[in-house]
């Protein structure tokens, strides 16, 4: 008897190592999926249009006034 308890034991401790990796793979595998069916989608939408896309956004940098440097 006191050998089925210490398989049981070592199984379970086995199972408790062992269930965060099969839930970070299982979490991979449907991200991967995700991603693979949004690409799809965007191979089936085609090229989005160049004339709407909205144009950069320029900024222009000014110094800083207050600057310690400039004391």
């Amino acid at each position: 008897m006191n050998t089925f308890l210490n398989y049981l034991f070592v199984a379970a401790l086995f199972a408790l190592v062992l269930a965060p990796v099969a839930l970070g793979l299982a979490r991979e595998r449907r991200i991967d999926r995700q991603l693979r069916e949004a690409e799809r989608g965007r191979r089936a939408a085609g090229p989005p249009e160049t004339r709407s896309a909205a144009q950069p956004v320029t900024a222009e940098r000014r110094p800083y006034l207050r600057s310690w440097a400039r004391v």
